[in-house]
């Protein structure tokens, strides 16, 4: 039987996603209380601009990690002595493009001749609003989350935004290490030309070249090794909710094949919030309708391991509802 929790288990990351309004979020902490109920010690992030975690959990969430679960929280299902915990955040894009600006601002005025000041303050104005800087900010957290699970974390669990825009964001580490990689060529034959034209000189415009290089290496590196990390089958999982209706199992199939081409392992799919066979003509009815549907996505997806999760009763928020759909993601749910 499957057992998700124990299918993620020897991941350090794991990716949640899939279409809009299919559950993400409620599997994700679910997965992330699964974990911490086996000792884990987890960090559950939300990359979604429409935040729920805090919701969720019902008690703030901000965009530094805060504390939704610790040992006393875990019971039933954790081991004695149990030291999991899950920690939350909401990632808020326009804080890290703000500050990102203004380190970028201080690093402009510390290389540029005064005479620029303005120009580059003015070009920094547009760029806060311009094309994929939200998107660059968001993947600049994910860099820094995945880096802080590395030091304090077993595990990474990112509660991600419906599947176009996190293919977009899964997408950008290589484009943008490509890119950097491309500017640095382009300054290593201007600092080559440069050398030539001063006669080997040293300066001032040495030493501005020597920064910028360094802060593009950092950033290179930063992106190369998401891009390492996220690509590591060994590392790293992507689990893929929908319900068991046409246009979401449609959209998984897609999303399966980019995430593929993206070198992204599809660890799982999980079928949320599956009608009853016993509770009346209508839902067993529907449920016939969806055990069709089910049937043609492990046709077209024989390989990938795809998990029930019944339609639970009441409203999931709070602790004690994470925990009743966290017994589902376990052997059990079948």
């Amino acid at each position: 039987m499957l057992d998700l929790p124990d299918l993620i288990a020897s991941r350090g990351i794991v990716f949640v996603g899939g279409k809009g309004g299919v559950g993400k979020t409620s599997i994700a902490a679910a997965l992330a209380l699964a974990r911490a109920r086996a000792g884990a010690r987890v960090l559950l992030v939300s990359t979604d601009p429409a935040h729920n975690l805090g919701h969720l959990w019902d008690r703030p969430v901000g965009d530094e990690p805060v504390r939704l679960a610790g040992p006393g929280d875990l019971a039933p299902g954790a081991p004695a002595g149990a030291a999991g915990r899950v920690d939350g955040l909401e990632i808020d894009p326009e804080r890290t493009v703000e500050q990102h600006l203004s380190a970028v601002a201080g690093t402009l005025r510390r290389l540029l001749p005064e005479r620029m000041h303005a120009p580059a303050a003015r070009h920094l104005e547009l760029a806060r609003q311009a094309p994929g800087t939200h998107e660059s900010a968001v993947l600049e957290r994910i860099a820094e989350a995945v880096e802080l699970g590395d030091e304090a974390y077993d595990l990474v669990v990112f509660d991600t935004a419906p599947s176009g825009h996190t293919l977009r964001l899964l997408a950008l580490p290589e484009q943008l290490t490509s890119w950097t990689e491309a500017l640095l060529a382009n300054r290593d034959r201007s600092e080559r030309f440069g050398a030539a034209v001063r006669g080997l000189g040293g300066g001032e415009e040495t030493d501005r070249d020597a920064e910028l290089r360094r802060i593009l290496l950092r950033r290179r590196n930063r992106f190369a090794r998401l891009r390492a990390a996220v690509t590591d089958p060994a590392r790293t999982g992507f689990v893929v909710v929908l319900t068991a209706e046409p246009l979401p199992i449609a959209e998984t199939v897609e999303v399966y094949g980019k995430l593929t081409a993206l070198g992204v392992d599809v660890t799982a799919l999980v079928a949320n919030r599956r009608s009853p066979a016993d509770a009346g003509r209508l839902l067993a009815r529907r449920r016939e309708r969806e055990d069709e549907h089910l049937a043609r996505l492990r046709q077209r997806l024989p390989d990938v391991p795809l998990l029930d999760v019944p339609l639970l009763p009441g409203d999931l928020v709070g602790a004690e509802a994470l925990a009743t759909l966290a017994d589902r993601l376990g052997p059990s749910a079948a």
